[in-house]
């Protein structure tokens, strides 16, 4: 021992050689914890993508989302968070059901529901042959 130190040294003095055993445990602390947060910070960051995740404005909550996480402007966060907690209404099934409903009053046979909307645009019509007002069914053509 040098003539110039104390006679009691603290515990987490460690002698020549040896492995500092404080310095290992802060240093797992640290990992551990910068670790931790990270996870906790990208959990909460994922927070309205997960809570807007089954319904119609998914697409643009995950893009506020990112926006936030590379701008770091958190106005995009909390516009995505609000996105997620607003239930929007069904237009789309009513309005749908309606179409359906005046067009079998009507006479027209709609597409089936599996067909996409965009085929059915592009599909050549069939003709029909006009109903006859006194029997309400379709008028054969003659020789049928």
């Amino acid at each position: 021992m040098h003539p110039a130190a104390p006679h009691h040294l603290p515990h987490f003095i460690t002698a020549p050689g040896e492995t500092d055993t404080l310095m290992v445990f802060a240093t797992v602390l640290v990992i551990v914890g910068i670790m931790t947060i990270g996870v906790l910070f990208f959990r909460l960051h994922s927070l309205p993508e997960r809570m807007g995740h089954k319904k119609f404005q998914f697409e643009i909550v995950a893009v506020l989302t990112l926006l936030s996480l590379f701008t770091h402007v958190h106005l995009f966060w909390v516009a995505g968070l609000l996105l997620a907690l607003i239930d929007f209404p069904d237009f789309v099934t009513p309005l749908r059901r309606m179409s359906r409903a005046l067009e079998k009053l009507a006479g027209i046979e709609s597409p089936p529901e599996t067909e996409p909307a965009v085929e059915a645009a592009h599909k050549p019509e069939v003709p029909q042959a006009p109903a006859s007002p006194a029997s309400g069914l379709p008028q054969t053509a003659p020789g049928v």
